[in-house]
């Protein structure tokens, strides 16, 4: 089995396999006597995970993939076999101090002080709800206390998941979810409601279709002056801190009151693993440290656990993977690969500008390329996406942009290379519009 797998992460760093359709095998039933592990493995091997589309596949072009190196695979397998609880340190040990070093990395590269802190947990949407949550804890009891509830708990249980207090609750946009939020966008919005009725604000720094950033700068300085929370959701694009010629994209971000980031997105990690980083952490651990007598025994007050940071208890050592790549690579590694994702990235768009039947639709951001095939209708696109990914050539997904369907593609993929690039854009341009 050890051999299979590292054989498959070699093949597939320099010839992929086909993709095989799904359902295109009989499965093994679950029966009273089972079938033994040799032939359930066989059945992974060559039935269940040859229908997948491996998202460090070097033409793993829709969404947010991601491409984990050989260190975090390592692991990542190492952590379940080990059987590691992940959410204190009693359990995990010297686990959770690996983590910390990488949660620190994080918000060093963030630009946080020292005393900053956070978690990794499953995804950006657990961190960004994690975030709130601090966000609302903050708002309604910015000494640390509990926030009062609105009905009784009669059992133990997370402060998030209590009642809400009394106050207006929502969400609301502003903006254009196509471009970039401005400061003068958000005090605008501010200068209708009530200060107190806000529990955060929320930039984005990458937005995931486009790649676009937030004014970051401009929307701090209008969250200071209304004392409110401010949360960057950087899950994708935080990645490109890492780029010095990227940095000043982010002026404002060191700034946020919380910031999260998806080293399975483009820190070539593997999923399932994101980080909420928290500039004042004990507002952190004040809204999510859970109480009852069966934790006794891992809430003394000077321990510092991985489940006080989030909306969770139970929780997987996500953040080894991150500290075992980053120890085997070296920070410099990080900054080569980033930067080679968004060198083609721009490759790319060099060449639809250049394309007479491609266009951008578009100026890019970071190492998202967004672009239409000219005289195509959506459903000609959602044909060749499918296609491509039938015939395991590429997985390039339409989206909507403007009002427009519109093909895009995400570099996060330091292996993809310009023939990678070059095979896509060229069986756009070969492949006639036709009906």
């Amino acid at each position: 089995m050890l051999r299979d797998l590292a054989d498959w992460i070699a093949d597939r760093r320099t010839s992929p396999s086909p993709i095989r359709p799904p359902r295109s095998a009989q499965l093994p039933e679950v029966t009273t006597t089972g079938i033994g592990i040799n032939a359930t493995w066989a059945a992974l091997r060559d039935a269940l995970l040859p229908t997948a589309f491996p998202t460090d596949h070097p033409r793993y072009l829709a969404f947010v993939g991601g491409s984990p190196t050989p260190a975090a695979v390592i692991a990542d397998a190492a952590l379940s076999a080990a059987s590691i609880y992940g959410g204190s340190e009693l359990e995990a040990g010297d686990v959770v101090a690996a983590e910390r070093v990488a949660i620190q990395w994080l918000c060093d590269t963030v630009g946080y002080p020292d005393t900053a802190h956070g978690v990794f947990v499953s995804g950006g949407s657990l961190a960004n709800l994690s975030a709130l949550v601090t966000a609302r804890h903050g708002r309604v009891a910015p000494d640390g206390r509990a926030p009062a509830s609105s009905s009784p708990v009669v059992r133990p249980m997370p402060r998030w998941a209590q009642p809400p207090p009394s106050w207006a609750a929502g969400s609301s946009r502003v903006g254009s979810p196509d471009h970039p939020l401005r400061g003068s966008d958000l005090a605008a919005a501010l200068a209708d409601v009530d200060p107190r009725d806000v529990v955060a604000v929320v930039a984005s720094a990458g937005a995931t279709n486009t790649g676009a950033i937030d004014c970051l700068a401009d929307i701090a300085d209008v969250c200071a002056q209304h004392g409110v929370w401010l949360h960057v959701d950087a899950a994708y694009g935080g990645a490109a801190l890492l780029s010095p010629g990227r940095r000043a994209d982010f002026d404002g971000i060191d700034r946020a009151n919380s910031v999260t980031i998806d080293p399975h997105k483009w820190l070539f990690t593997p999923f399932d693993c994101a980080a909420v980083l928290y500039q004042d952490p004990l507002v952190a651990r004040a809204a999510h440290r859970q109480r009852a007598g069966y934790l006794d025994a891992v809430n003394d007050a000077d321990v510092d656990n991985p489940a006080d940071y989030a909306a969770h208890l139970s929780r997987r050592a996500r953040g080894l993977p991150v500290w075992a790549s980053l120890v085997a690579n070296g920070t410099d590694a990080y900054v080569e690969a980033v930067e080679c994702c968004l060198a083609t990235a721009e490759y790319a768009a060099k060449q639809i500008e250049s394309s007479p039947h491609l266009e951008l639709a578009n100026d890019p951001h970071l190492s998202v390329v967004l672009f239409r095939r000219r005289g195509w209708s959506a459903e000609q696109y959602a044909r060749w996406s499918e296609r491509a990914r039938s015939r395991g050539m590429a997985l390039v997904t339409p989206t909507t942009f403007a009002d427009e369907t519109v093909l895009r593609l995400c570099f996060v993929n330091p292996l993809t290379t310009t023939a990678d690039v070059d095979l896509v854009l060229e069986s756009l341009e070969c492949d006639a519009p036709t009906t």
